[in-house]
C-alpha cells in the first residue's frame, strides 16, 4: 500500500513539473538562489557575469552590431589572473537572471581594476548606459539597465539611515541588512509618469535643457508621495504645459535607470482642443509644442546625425525605439491613421 502511495506521489509529481512553464521553474529557481546564500555561492562559480567599470557595461562590436558579452566563470577567473587579483572579487557579483537552461546570471563592477587591461583581453569597450541602451539589441538593454540600477544602489546603500553602521549585502545581492538595528534594506524603484498629451488631432512633445539638440519626448515627472498614478498625470500636466487633462488610458511600463532606477509608467492624455493654449513652466522645460501627424511621421524617420541642417539648425527627433516614449509616439500615430 504504501509503495502504491510512493508511486502515485511521483507520478502527480512529475506531472506538475511537466505543468509548469520555463517562466515558472526559472522564476522559483531565482527566488531559490536569492533566499540561500550557499546555493548562490556555488552558482557564481559556474554562472556568466555582465561587465561593468564604474557603472558603465561592456560591450563588443560585431560589425555594425553592438554585443553584451556574457563572461563565463573560467573567463572571469583568468582576467583576475592576469590581473594578479584573487577570485574573491567574483563574490562581489549581484544576481541579475538566469537563462532558460538555468545558467545563472551575475553582474560585476571592475572599477577598481585597469579598465585597459580588461578591454583588451575581451576585445570591447565599456561604454556609458545613456549611449549602451540605445546600441544594443532590444532584449539586452532591461537587462543592462536593471543591472546597472543593482549595482549603484548596493554603492549608496552601505551604511544604515538610523544607525550609520555598515550594512551586509546577501550573497545574491538582493538585500542589506543593518545587524546593530535589525533593519534589512531591499533595492526601491521610484514611480514616474510619462504621458502623450494629444488635443485628438495632435500630439504635444517638449524639450528639456539636458535633451541633444532637436530631441522632443512625452512629458514626464516623478509621482508625489500619496499620489495615485492619475493624480500624478494631471498634476505634471497642469504644471509642465498648463493644460487640464480630461481623459487618460494606461499604455505600458519600463524600467529606466536614469537618474536612478524608475519605473516609467506610461499612458496617453487627452485635452480639450478648444483649451489647448500651451503655457511652459520655464523652470521645468526648455519649450513645448504640438506636432501634426505629417511631422511626427517625418520624425521617428530621423535619427540624431540625419537631423542636422547646413544652416546649423536641428530638425525634431523623437526617442529611439528602446525608450517608452517612441512606444506612445508610435501609439498615437496608429490610432491617428486608423
Amino acid at each position: 500500500m504504501a509503495a502504491m502511495s510512493q508511486a502515485a506521489y511521483r507520478r502527480a509529481s512529475s506531472l506538475v513539473c511537466r505543468l509548469h512553464s520555463t517562466y515558472v521553474r526559472k522564476t522559483r529557481y531565482l527566488n531559490e538562489l536569492k533566499e540561500n546564500d550557499s546555493l548562490c555561492r556555488q552558482a557564481q562559480t559556474s554562472g556568466t557575469f555582465y561587465l561593468f567599470h564604474n557603472l558603465s557595461p561592456f560591450l563588443q562590436k560585431d560589425e555594425k552590431k553592438y554585443l553584451v558579452p556574457q563572461v563565463s566563470a573560467a573567463e572571469m577567473r583568468k582576467i583576475l589572473e592576469k590581473l594578479k587579483e584573487t577570485e574573491q572579487w567574483i563574490e562581489k557579483s549581484v544576481l541579475i537572471g538566469c537563462s532558460d537552461e538555468h545558467v545563472p546570471q551575475f553582474a560585476l563592477d571592475l572599477g577598481a581594476l585597469e579598465k585597459s587591461v580588461i578591454e583588451s583581453e575581451l576585445k570591447g569597450l565599456f561604454t556609458d548606459l545613456r549611449k549602451a541602451l540605445f546600441v544594443v539589441d532590444g532584449k539586452d538593454s532591461p537587462l543592462l539597465a536593471s543591472a546597472q540600477s543593482l549595482l549603484r544602489w548596493h554603492d549608496s546603500h552601505q551604511f544604515c539611515s538610523k544607525t550609520g553602521q555598515p550594512t551586509q549585502r546577501n550573497v545574491a545581492g538582493s538585500k542589506r541588512v543593518c545587524h546593530s538595528s535589525r533593519i534589512t534594506y531591499y533595492p526601491q524603484v521610484s514611480p514616474v509618469v510619462i504621458t502623450l498629451v494629444s488635443d485628438g488631432s495632435r500630439c504635444l512633445l517638449a524639450r528639456q535643457p539636458s535633451f541633444p539638440r532637436g530631441m522632443y519626448s512625452a512629458l514626464s515627472g516623478f509621482c508625489d508621495m500619496g499620489e495615485n498614478l492619475e493624480e500624478a498625470v494631471r498634476r505634471e500636466v497642469a504644471e509642465e504645459v498648463g493644460l487640464e487633462v480630461e481623459s487618460l488610458w494606461y499604455s505600458a511600463s519600463q524600467h529606466w535607470p536614469f537618474p536612478s532606477s524608475s519605473l516609467m509608467i506610461a499612458c496617453h492624455t487627452l485635452v480639450r482642443a478648444q483649451q489647448a493654449e500651451i503655457s511652459v513652466d520655464s523652470l521645468e522645460l526648455e519649450e513645448a509644442r504640438w506636432f501634426g501627424l505629417e511631422e511626427i511621421v517625418e520624425g521617428l524617420k530621423r535619427e540624431p546625425r540625419s537631423s542636422k541642417q547646413d544652416d546649423g539648425s536641428v530638425l525634431p527627433w523623437f526617442p529611439p525605439k528602446q525608450a517608452i516614449a517612441h512606444q506612445l509616439i508610435q501609439e498615437w500615430v496608429k490610432q491617428q491613421t486608423s
